[in-house]
């Protein structure tokens, strides 16, 4: 079993009647904002702190009967106890946010999120409703404002589905743009109408030009920077002649969203190819814009 469900497991077998879907949420939160290194991320959505990967870990747990799930919430139904399993500061951590938060009710604890965590209240459909004005204008403070017109390139490689979409909310980025030939992907949350349902729950636009990808069979033997460089020049030399319509139309919806975002897998820019389509759109007689990678 993954370390991070057992942190789950450890948490819900304090409680026997279970936990409500919305305080397990926070609960975990609470816990792993404690922690040096976090089991899970979360994003600000509908009620608040919100983690996409907890929720696909809680379903899985379901589907293998460890777990069971009713309109109320959560509750363990496997005999096996896992606190002991968990290392020495996170048993800590359990205790200690049991011993904190455990008694508060779902308004309570979502309330003391909001108002410890602004930021991961700033879609939340309640703020305005359950707290005083002075601190939910705390949340509309938190909000990222930009109005600069900003091309951003961004990939997935090596980081958790939660802190890609920070990093697109974090910049008020307003429409993904995927340029990924074959938008599928093994990395959970990130092939194509996953990650386009989960952008635009949070109020992000997605839209798929596959037009200028490549191709995932010239990728197989890429060892080498030398290798890379290779398919790039030959990337420039067919693909962006052949797409100038394509690359028009982003530079449109550049005009039109102001801060959008080319994604693709991979980490380092020097070895994806949307780094040379930003810097092709970038070399449009129109284009007076920044560039920044995030």
């Amino acid at each position: 079993m993954f370390y991070r469900r057992k942190l789950v497991f450890a948490l819900l077998e304090n409680f026997e009647g279970g936990l409500e879907k919305t305080k397990l949420q926070k609960l975990v939160f609470l816990l792993t904002k404690k922690q040096k290194i976090p089991n899970y991320e979360f994003v600000p959505y509908r009620y608040g702190c919100y983690s996409y990967s907890l929720k696909a870990d809680l379903g899985a747990m379901v589907k293998r009967d460890w777990l069971t799930i009713s309109g109320i919430g959560y509750k363990t139904i496997t005999k096996k106890k896992y606190f002991n399993e968990l290392r020495a500061e996170d048993k800590k951590l359990v205790l200690q946010t049991i011993d904190l938060y455990g008694e508060m009710n779902t308004e309570q604890i979502t309330k003391h999120t909001y108002l410890n965590f602004p930021y991961h209240a700033i879609h939340s459909t309640i703020a305005e409703r359950i707290l005083p004005e002075k601190y939910f204008q705390k949340i509309q403070e938190a909000k990222p404002k930009n109005d600069n017109t900003i091309l951003y390139t961004i990939g997935y490689e090596g980081i958790s589905l939660e802190e890609y979409l920070n990093r697109l909310i974090s910049n008020d980025v307003k429409l993904l743009v995927d340029v990924r030939k074959n938008p599928l992907s093994q990395k959970y949350g990130f092939s194509k109408k996953l990650l386009s349902d989960f952008c635009n729950r949070l109020g992000i636009d997605y839209v798929h030009i596959p037009e200028v990808g490549i191709d995932s069979s010239k990728r197989r033997e890429l060892n080498t920077q030398a290798d890379y460089d290779d398919l790039f020049k030959e990337y420039k030399d067919t693909v962006l002649k052949a797409t100038s319509t394509n690359q028009n139309y982003i530079l449109e919806l550049l005009e039109k969203y102001k801060r959008i975002a080319l994604t693709c897998f991979e980490k380092e820019t020097c070895q994806c190819h949307r780094t040379h389509l930003a810097e092709k759109i970038k070399k449009s007689p129109t284009f007076k814009y920044k560039l920044e990678h995030i």
